[in-house]
């Protein structure tokens, strides 16, 4: 059965909740500053940018954000980027985690989190609760799957996408009969004992519009839909999470089906995930098109000049907007926003998120005074398989690379995670330097 026709959907009686995530330890050194969602993404967006602007393509206008870790980067990218009018009645609202008299807890997990919400969210009016995660690479009209939550009179839709067996180790995997009511659910099942009866049968595929071959799982995307009555009682327990505690549960009494999502879908919640899928964006025909105008993805525009490119080579590269690139080779990076890149310069496979601001002269000349470099990077430095966080100073003659180190290095200047090199937020990479 299709669902393409989006002229039932009554989007005004839907409330959109963003999870924020917890610290993000797996996106650490990313992290270290910023809280998950506030990761920059493709040279000149956030990861929260993803959600947020599927919701608005979607016509969902009232959006909250749940987060509690250093969210100040976060609180200031939201208030800066999505500002509705007075007669729409939308809006993009952050909530923090906060202590108070009777719970002086944080949020323990994405069902905690709602709950601790949950009377801030019921002043509103609305009949369907759509949860998402903060921290994924996809485009989805969130209509399509309230529209089937509506016509299967369903208590719980959760989106779901085809995936092969070693990806299906690492997810939450659903088993559904032929209505795609959900009748099982394994977290992570890695036992190929526990896996091999979860296989979809490919005599479904057809039904279910599968396009793909091979062996194939439906796993959970972290996408819910609840409707009111149903997430006030799941909710009135101590269960923490909804992936773990809640949907398995429910399944036993409650009408929980599967919405299953062709297109490309990618849960940034490594080092290597996000830089794989940032890679993926310098490709002829990557798998997410940032250039879909039907659904764009929105941010903060910040008014900056076109890049100058002074000479440089340019090769499968993305340049965002306001950076400086000497006679440089770039091939297969995202280069971010007021990037700075000195002459004879060699970049492979690097993600450089740019910079918050122009370092002025004066402050340029005082670091050389000290000795240490401006922010951005240097003059002949050769640097591969890195990612360079904002503000970092990069030397001159500095070499950069991860070929015959651990998989995973702590050192005062960088860090070593998944194979790949971060230099963080602010480092400094001193001139000669070599990694």
């Amino acid at each position: 059965m299709s669902y393409t026709s989006r002229q039932t959907v009554n989007t005004s009686n839907v409330l959109s909740v963003i999870m924020g995530g917890g610290q993000g330890t797996r996106l650490f050194p990313l992290t270290k500053e910023r809280a998950k969602p506030a990761v920059p993404l493709a040279g000149k967006y956030r990861l929260v940018d993803i959600p947020i602007s599927n919701c608005i393509n979607s016509d969902l206008r009232r959006v909250y954000l749940l987060t509690q870790f250093n969210s100040a980067s976060l609180h200031r990218h939201i208030s800066q980027s999505y500002k509705f009018d007075h007669f729409s009645g939308g809006f993009v609202e952050i909530l923090a985690a906060e202590q108070t008299y009777t719970d002086t807890s944080w949020y323990q997990g994405t069902a905690d989190a709602v709950r601790k919400n949950l009377i801030h969210f019921l002043n509103h009016e609305w009949d369907y609760l759509l949860i998402l995660s903060g921290d994924q690479l996809y485009r989805m009209d969130f209509r399509h799957i309230i529209e089937q939550h509506v016509e299967t009179n369903a208590d719980i839709t959760v989106a779901t996408i085809p995936v092969g067996r070693s990806e299906a180790q690492s997810l939450g995997i659903m088993q559904i009969d032929a209505a795609r009511r959900i009748t099982r659910f394994v977290e992570k099942p890695k036992d190929p004992a526990l896996l091999a009866p979860l296989k979809l049968s490919p005599e479904w595929y057809a039904p279910l519009e599968i396009k793909g071959e091979g062996e194939l799982y439906l796993a959970s995307m972290g996408i819910y839909v609840f409707n009111r009555a149903v997430i006030r009682r799941l909710l009135d327990n101590t269960l923490t999470d909804f992936g773990k505690h809640i949907i398995p549960n429910a399944i036993q009494n409650l009408r929980v089906f599967s919405f299953v999502f062709q297109g490309y879908w990618e849960d940034i919640g490594t080092i290597r995930a996000f830089f794989e899928a940032n890679l993926d964006l310098t490709n002829e025909l990557p798998r997410f098109n940032f250039f879909d105008m039907a659904a764009p993805i929105f941010s903060r525009p910040r008014f900056l000049p076109g890049s100058k490119v002074n000479g440089a080579q340019i090769d499968h590269a993305v340049i965002s907007e306001g950076c400086i690139l000497n006679h440089a080779v770039i091939t297969h990076s995202i280069i971010g926003l007021r990037s700075f890149v000195g002459a004879d310069t060699v970049l492979n496979r690097v993600i450089l998120l740019g910079s918050d601001y122009y370092e002025s002269l004066e402050s340029i000349q005082e670091y050389e005074k000290t000795g240490k470099p401006r922010i951005g990077i240097g003059a002949n430095c050769r640097i591969e398989n890195t990612i360079v966080d904002k503000n970092a100073r990069i030397g001159n003659n500095v070499v950069i690379s991860p070929v015959g180190k651990p998989e995973k290095v702590d050192h005062p200047n960088y860090f070593i995670r998944d194979g790949i090199v971060i230099v963080p937020k602010n480092g400094v990479i001193p001139h000669g330097m070599v990694i």
